[in-house]
């Protein structure tokens, strides 16, 4: 029999600031067999059982069933969550809040370190904060959310820290880390919740609609498979993504993080997603897909969240309610039944799903209106019974907690059992079927939740239902390894993140999301170094989530000095061959939109449009009387959301101003418009002042230069309508795709689902002849 390896590593801190770090762990290689990693200080030892090594996790001195890699992933987990106290099952239920590495100063991920801040702490950034190391013991917790990281090596040594200390308490249980998505180019701010991660050195891709632009599953395929990679070295082995809902609301402010409005483009793309970020293959894999390079996909948002009312959104109680006048949540299922459930590869099915905040409102057929993640209906009767799924079902963030003093508070989102308590809200989501509680780092809620069930049930009910949520959860983390070897050699991850092949692989996906929209008298490509004049953009003040305000301010909207790679440069007018001029969507200070505080303190409802137009809008033809409305709390007295009549303003009009401007200066020279598409957008305002439009979704500026000096010829369509005007917004129905008059422009080109330029022409290929609105 061969000797087994024992190797250990050191951490050389990238910063000169920082010390040699000895990151404390050593592996043992079974031949034939799984590789362990273990903390000497943790005080696991390393059994031998038939010539062969296994951690004593327990340490109790032999040989449990859940320490002997060698028995199937279920009789592992069902052993362990046998041995598992009610505490210890109810941590595992826990998934944390934000957590930046290293912790912040201020604000939502604030944190500690020996009680200081980490700039007067004298920490290292890898070092648990004061309150990671109370939730991991004292709470059991075992399921955290990362968000920033300082550096690839960092968050790999953090990952060692944490591991290393849960790896000495109680059974053993390794730490499951997650994310929300963070491989887009731009985070505006306002989505900083579930885009936290952004940028760094990790490969920078297209968002939801810019993958979907591509009309290619292959190409988000690819994207999976790299980002499982660059996660797990990462120290991350969920994905809280894909993000599979129908984007039939355009005035839904996540609509750019869906895969747009038609249920098969949208069915494939989440497959294709779910197969790449699960799938390990080769030497990495252990057993049916799933191994060392897998990482769990939390496919969301059951049963599909994107027929907001009106677009205003769940995160807020002004939009607790999805609706389906179009009697079409069949459609919104789709994706999740025919895609996330039945993948193309081995794992077979997404491991975990999120419900969304919303009111699946009057679809229940047992006749409640509680928010998805309450209701037994949705959860039980649905996703578990009728399509068969026993994967973990996890609360999107903070459902228990109370909500705000008025309906515009970014507070808990507790839909429909509003006035319960935060521990009657856990015990209603229990009973429905959720087995773990996002954003929830206390266990004492869910104990008392257990104790409620048991006098109800019966103590024998709840531990099998404890136990079964258990084994779910023991599932994910077994069938990644991480039982046998969490740890990380940090500058293995350096090397891995971000490196030269992934970041050109998300580059190319960029070019081939931009979407070419018009091109007056072929004008594009532009491929002689001309003169370029690009004015600069008004950025007014934006509030935040938790209601803070940025600076407003005047500047070029791309590098100036990437621009000269391209084309000389000038700032008179008069000088340039032709202009480009970038501009954003139009977009509202509380991008979640649809609600003003100010008109409920005069007397209103509250509630106001969303604009898809830079200049002023007023709802003429929205509804009369609003499909849901009703908060038992905060505000009972509104029973009709509607907003007819109002009119709103949106915080970017002087993008147009600058269009228009533009378009007086040069004269009868060329004007490029490249608008950078979170949602549908109203062209007619400007469309017929440009000799070419871009439409680009969440991407780098360079790409677009590409494609306007011919570098690279378009090939994106458009995963979404454009509307002719905000009439046809209002009268569409939240919950059906393809139902909105589109926009045609000077050439006679429809903005219509599918739609994109190339250099010859409209594309017609295979990809709109498979991705049709039939």
């Amino acid at each position: 029999m061969k000797k087994e390896l024992i190797l250990s590593f050191t951490l050389l801190a990238a910063s000169s600031s920082y010390a040699q770090v000895q990151t404390n762990y050593q592996t043992i290689q079974n031949p034939d067999g799984a590789t362990l990693g273990y903390s000497p200080a943790s005080g696991v030892k390393i059994l031998t059982v038939d010539g062969l090594k296994f951690k004593d996790l327990n340490k109790n001195g032999k040989l449990d069933k859940y320490e002997d890699w060698r028995l199937p992933i279920e009789e592992r987990a069902k052993d362990l969550a046998e041995k598992m106290s009610v505490e210890q099952i109810a941590g595992l239920m826990l998934y944390s809040i934000h957590q930046s590495i290293p912790s912040a100063e201020t604000g939502f991920t604030a944190g500690t370190y020996n009680g200081k801040p980490f700039s007067a702490s004298g920490a290292n950034p890898w070092e648990l904060t004061d309150a990671q190391k109370a939730f991991l013991k004292d709470d059991n917790l075992r399921h955290i959310l990362i968000t920033s990281v300082q550096s690839p090596e960092v968050a790999a040594a953090w990952n060692n820290e944490m591991q290393a200390f849960v790896e000495g308490i109680g059974l053993g249980i390794p730490g499951n880390n997650s994310s929300d998505p963070r491989h887009t180019g731009q985070d505006t701010g306002t989505k900083a919740e579930f885009n936290a991660g952004a940028g760094g050195k990790i490969s920078i891709w297209p968002d939801g609609l810019g993958l979907a632009a591509t009309f290619d599953p292959t190409i988000v395929q690819q994207f999976g498979k790299i980002a499982a990679q660059e996660y797990r070295a990462l120290g991350i082995s969920t994905a809280l993504s894909p993000q599979i809902d129908l984007g039939t609301e355009p005035r839904w402010y996540r609509i750019s993080m869906t895969f747009g409005e038609s249920p098969q483009l949208t069915t494939d793309m989440g497959r294709a997603y779910i197969d790449g970020f699960q799938t390990s293959y080769g030497q990495d894999e252990i057993k049916d897909g799933w191994g060392y390079k897998s990482v769990n996909a939390m496919v969301k948002h059951w049963p599909g969240g994107g027929a907001e009312e009106g677009g205003r959104d769940g995160h807020w109680a002004f939009g607790k309610f999805a609706v389906f006048p179009g009697n079409n949540l069949e459609s919104h299922i789709k994706p999740f039944t025919e895609g996330a459930f039945k993948l193309s590869g081995k794992t077979g099915m997404a491991s975990a799903v999120m419900p969304y905040y919303t009111i699946t409102y009057n679809q229940a057929k047992d006749g409640t209106n509680l928010a998805n993640g309450f209701s037994k209906y949705i959860i039980t009767d649905l996703l578990r019974e009728k399509y068969g799924y026993d994967g973990v079902v996890c609360t999107d963030w903070l459902i228990t907690g109370n909500e705000g003093v008025t309906p515009d508070d970014f507070k808990g989102k507790p839909w429909g059992v509003e006035d319960k308590t935060e521990a009657e809200r856990h015990y209603i989501a229990l009973m429905a079927g959720v087995d773990q509680f996002g954003g929830n780092n206390v266990m004492e809620p869910i104990i008392e939740a257990y104790q409620m069930g048991i006098k109800t049930h019966g103590k024998k009910f709840m531990r099998n239902r404890f136990e079964q949520s258990a084994v779910r959860l023991l599932k994910n983390i077994f069938r990644l390894g991480l039982f046998e070897n969490p740890y990380l050699d940090p500058q293995e991850s350096a090397n891995v993140v971000g490196n030269p092949d992934f970041m050109q692989a998300g580059y190319n996906a960029q070019l081939k999301s931009i979407v070419l929209l018009k091109n007056k008298e072929q004008i594009l490509p532009i491929r002689e170094k001309k003169t370029v004049y690009i004015p600069k953009n008004y950025y007014p003040a934006v509030k935040d989530w938790w209601g803070l305000w940025s600076e407003p301010s005047l500047e070029y909207p791309v590098d100036m000095e990437l621009v000269k790679r391209y084309y000389n440069v000038t700032e008179n007018p008069q000088e340039a061959d032709f202009s480009i001029v970038f501009v954003s969507s139009p977009y509202s200070n509380n991008d979640g939109g649809g609600y003003d505080i100010s008109d409920r303190q005069s007397g209103g409802n509250g509630y106001v449009p969303i604009s898809l137009q830079y200049n002023t809008y007023t709802a003429v033809d929205a509804r009369e009387n609003s499909i849901a409305a009703g908060d038992p709390v905060i505000d009972p007295t509104i029973t009709n959301r509607s907003y007819k009549g109002k009119s709103v303003n949106v915080s970017n009009a002087a993008d147009l101003s600058t269009i228009l401007t533009t378009r007086s200066q040069m004269g009868s020279k060329p004007v490029i418009v490249v608008v950078n598409l979170a949602r549908p957008m109203v062209f007619h305002e400007f469309e017929s002042k440009a000799d070419g439009i871009i439409a680009r979704f969440g991407i780098s500026e360079q790409a677009v230069l590409d494609v306007v000096s011919g570098k690279f010829e378009p090939s994106g369509l458009l995963p979404l309508q454009m509307p002719a005007n905000m009439s046809t917004v209002e009268k569409q129905l939240e919950d059906v795709p393809f139902d909105m008059e589109c926009h045609q422009d000077s050439e006679g080109n429809s903005y219509d689902f599918g739609f994109g330029l190339n250099w010859k022409g409209v594309i017609k290929d295979t990809r709109t002849q498979k991705y049709t609105k039939n």
